[in-house]
This record gives structure tokens, C-alpha cells and sequence, in this order.
């Protein structure tokens, strides 16, 4: 499961710099730090699933906190989109949010998949 939080964790940054390019050259620099905020959520995972391999006894709590990140790195954009469903338009903020949502939502769906799979096996987390 490490391994889930670090790809999750590449990708969101990988989101969060192409949507600061991206303002960068539409808003400014000021109004384009708000297009960080997926490369902020994508550091802690990517930082929570390194640890998590390198300390084992750490694991298991470090991976539900990677969790409730992703969790919240769904629910924060998704309830945003939500409430301008009425006013959707595509627009480059926009597509950053929902790949954030995406990005969080499988990440969330595969930690609960390996939990249920540790619980199974008696603790063995897989992947």
C-alpha cells in the first residue's frame, strides 16, 4: 500500500505543477499558488507512503493517515465542483480539481481494498 500512496502522491504533484503553469500564465503568480494545493496534498502522501517503507513498525498508522489525506484530497475539490454544477464550465481550475478528486477517490478504494485484504490474511498488508 506504500506504493499506492507514493504514485497518488507523483501524480497529484504532477497535477498540482501543470495547473500552476497553467495559471501562472492566465492570473499571475499570487492567484496561481492555489493551483499548488494538489502538489501539497501529493508531498504528504508521497513523504507518508516513503516512510511507511522504510519504517515498518510505522506502517499500518502511517497509511491510515495517508487515507484520511486522500480522503479529504477527494472530498475538498468534489464538494467544490458540486456547488457550481449549476455554472460548470471546463476550464483549467476545474479539470485540476477533478483529476484531483480521481486521484484521491482510487487511492482511497485501493487502501480500503488492502485493509480488507490485511484483515483477511491476519495483518499481512498487500501491495
Amino acid at each position: 500500500m506504500p506504493t499506492h500512496s507514493i504514485i497518488a502522491g507523483f501524480f497529484l504533484i504532477l497535477v498540482g505543477i501543470i495547473g500552476y503553469v497553467f495559471a501562472l500564465n492566465s492570473v499571475g503568480a499570487v492567484k496561481g499558488l492555489t493551483a499548488l494545493i494538489p502538489a501539497f496534498f501529493g508531498i504528504v502522501l508521497l513523504i507518508l507512503g516513503l516512510v511507511a517503507k522504510a519504517k515498518e513498525n510505522l506502517r499500518k498508522h502511517l497509511m491510515h493517515a495517508a487515507v484520511a489525506i486522500a480522503l479529504i484530497g477527494f472530498i475538498l475539490p468534489a464538494g467544490r465542483i458540486l456547488s457550481k454544477i449549476a455554472a460548470f464550465e471546463l476550464s483549467a481550475p476545474v479539470i485540476s480539481q477533478i483529476a484531483m478528486a480521481v486521484i484521491c477517490l482510487f487511492h482511497v478504494i485501493l487502501s480500503i481494498q488492502s485493509f480488507i485484504n490485511a484483515r483477511k490474511n491476519n495483518g499481512t498488508p498487500s501491495a
